[in-house]
């Protein structure tokens, strides 16, 4: 919709628990105090010097409809009051009921004819009772497309006996709740669709006279809402923060019990994370930043050794050596001598069932050596061998015979 004049921004200011009695911000037609309808009385200024034309007075349609934003109170103060009003009768003031305006009849019957208007806003809180009324949850309600809302209202302007300035006042029109809101209360404000044909037509200055059609308007919204339980904190007039409008269970609210233990727990974990990551470097580079050795971390094996059987390192191979062979038995070298011929001798004589074990014992009885294992080097110390008990006898004894 086109805005041919505004307040300035120090006029008002943006605000998330909006209470009766502050200035709102309202969008209306260009039109004289007195309302919709132009007359040769009127000053040039746009100002009128009462409040209804005279007798004589004709009306004069305008060339065109022009449409302003202005900053007025919350709770409509009707013209003809003298004196300023205390705060409970302002407060009955703050909504018109759609039913209230059937009749030409009543204090909204000048306001509903000539002084239409609309109420910007974000959204607006209703709370839902519990327990006989006893607990108040406070909802947050906005339309899901994410659109500003735009209220039907009217207006009016007083000035006070004694006083200089006039006073710019709007109420709100309420009407039956939709199929999506019941739950919460049985009345919702009239919202019309911004940019159509509904608010050209409510905001008409011409017509000056209460009508079918306009009634018509004045119904449920049939678009789609969001509402949600937000925090009690707006239950008090002197708060004011961003995060009334945020969900209570949702994850940007601080609030809420449940994200705070969540948040406790990602910012230990990422704490034990950045401690260990801190260890682990300091364990490699040490406390200048330089590389050190790292310790030994050896496999250890047991022994017997001590009386304690501490674990000890395991034996590291020698630098280049693989493995460790064992002396072969039918090396040429060897078999040059006689001892070696003659065992060779006995052992091809006795064929393939010679021992090992007797063929290996042989051998180091006649040249004096002992073999070496290819599985064991012989590092570790030998446990003296159990005494048998009777009736038995070790399997290696059996060999040895």
């Amino acid at each position: 919709m086109p805005v041919e004049d505004a307040p300035a921004d120090d006029e008002f200011r943006q605000t998330y628990n909006f209470a009766p009695g502050h200035q709102g911000l309202v969008y209306r037609s260009d039109v004289p105090d007195h309302g919709g309808g132009f007359t040769n009385n009127d000053h040039a200024d746009g100002q009128d010097s009462a409040e209804s034309p005279g007798e004589n007075s004709t009306l004069e349609e305008p060339k065109e409809t022009r449409y302003k934003l202005q900053a007025m109170k919350w709770g409509l103060v009707p013209f003809w009051t003298k004196r300023n009003p205390d705060y409970g009768s302002m407060m009955k003031t703050i909504n018109a009921r759609d039913d209230s305006l059937i009749e030409n009849r009543g204090m909204w019957n000048t306001m509903k004819q000539k002084k239409r208007c609309i109420v910007v806003c974000q959204g607006f809180y209703e709370w839902l009772k519990k327990n006989g009324g006893k607990e108040k949850i406070p909802h947050y309600v906005k339309r899901k497309d994410g659109q500003l809302m735009c209220f039907a209202g009217l207006w009016d302007c007083v000035q006070f006996e004694g006083a200089e300035q006039k006073l710019y006042t709007y109420t709100i029109i309420t009407t039956d709740s939709n199929q999506q809101l019941k739950f919460l209360h049985n009345r919702m404000p009239v919202i019309l669709e911004n940019g159509s044909d509904q608010i050209r037509t409510w905001l008409d200055p011409h017509r000056s006279q209460w009508s079918r059609e306009l009634q018509s308007l004045l119904k449920p919204f049939e678009g789609e809402l969001e509402c949600y339980p937000v925090s009690k904190e707006v239950g008090k007039v002197g708060n004011d923060s961003p995060a009334f409008i945020i969900p209570v269970a949702s994850r940007e609210n601080k609030g809420n019990i449940a994200n705070f233990f969540s948040n406790a727990k990602k910012s230990a974990r990422g704490t034990e994370e950045k401690e260990e990551i801190k260890t682990e470097k300091a364990e490699i580079t040490g406390n200048e930043g330089k590389f050190k050795q790292l310790p030994d971390n050896r496999p250890t094996v047991e022994q017997a050794r001590s009386e304690d059987n501490a674990p000890i390192p395991a034996p590291e191979v020698a630098h280049g050596a693989s493995h460790l062979k064992r002396e072969r038995v039918d090396s040429p070298d060897n078999l040059n001598t006689p001892v070696a011929k003659a065992v060779k001798t006995e052992a091809n004589s006795a064929g393939d069932n010679v021992s090992p074990v007797k063929l290996a014992d042989k051998t180091t009885r006649a040249t004096g050596k002992k073999s070496r294992s290819a599985t064991c080097n012989g590092t570790a110390i030998k446990e003296s061998a159990a005494k048998a008990s009777d009736g038995s006898q070790r399997i290696t004894n059996f060999f040895g015979k």
